[in-house]
């Protein structure tokens, strides 16, 4: 029986002049019959901190009066075996030179995603992608990257790749922890030093990982996976 996944995808600094240095691309992806079960776990973590359920979770709300909370929730995530996280850093976006290698930064951008993907996904699975809500990548970015991924994959009939959809990270638990830890990962390839709070939560990431988030993990690393991209085209 083909084992079916959710994963839900999120990016920091993807634009090809948003004047940041660092890109990162991650996906944090579960079982589609666990995804309802971890959701309410995340949920209940909310509410042992006096947080609304609905509270969405995100980098950007990092501080000192919420960082019990986000510590237990990057503890969840390396507890339960269920959760796994890909990320891919490009650490220096100024080093690319599309023109030398004739294509676009949009054709950069779907080919890193694909780059980033391809070590979750397994033949003999079948995956639906969620994608956080991102101006910059409407539907027909989309149904682009889903062509890109099903055809670099050999997915000519979208077995594998059953579909690709846009959500709001309200809307999905797991999409939110995708936003912390590619979040964390932006901050330490963009050598931030402004926050105690989101310091500690990067050392409890290098903790429980056992990296130090600057470079690659084995390509077969299951829980936390992380690639450092350093090509140029």
């Amino acid at each position: 029986m083909t084992t079916e996944f959710n994963v839900y995808c999120d990016e920091s600094c993807h634009l090809e002049n948003d004047h940041q240095k660092a890109m990162v691309l991650g996906a944090v992806w579960c079982p589609l019959d666990k995804r309802l079960s971890i959701a309410e776990r995340l949920r209940e973590i909310k509410s042992k901190h006096g947080l609304p359920r609905n509270f969405e979770v995100k980098w950007t709300k990092v501080s000192p009066s919420k960082l019990g909370f986000y510590l237990d929730l990057i503890d969840y995530f390396f507890d339960d075996d269920d959760l796994h996280f890909r990320g891919l850093v490009v650490p220096d976006k100024d080093q690319l030179n599309h023109e030398q290698f004739g294509h676009s930064h949009d054709d950069w951008y779907y080919k890193m995603y694909f780059t980033m993907l391809k070590t979750v996904f397994d033949p003999e699975s079948r995956y639906k992608v969620f994608i956080d809500i991102k101006d910059t990548l409407g539907q027909h970015k989309v149904e682009k990257l889903q062509d890109v991924l099903c055809n670099n994959a050999f997915d000519f009939s979208r077995r594998m790749i059953a579909d690709i959809k846009r959500i709001h990270s309200h809307e999905a638990e797991q999409l939110q922890v995708a936003d912390l830890l590619i979040g964390a990962l932006s901050y330490v390839h963009r050598d931030l030093h402004e926050s105690k709070a989101k310091e500690a939560l990067i050392d409890r990431i290098r903790k429980r990982s056992g990296y130090k988030l600057t470079h690659n993990t084995l390509l077969r690393e299951l829980k936390f996976n992380l690639l450092i991209w350093n090509g140029t085209n």
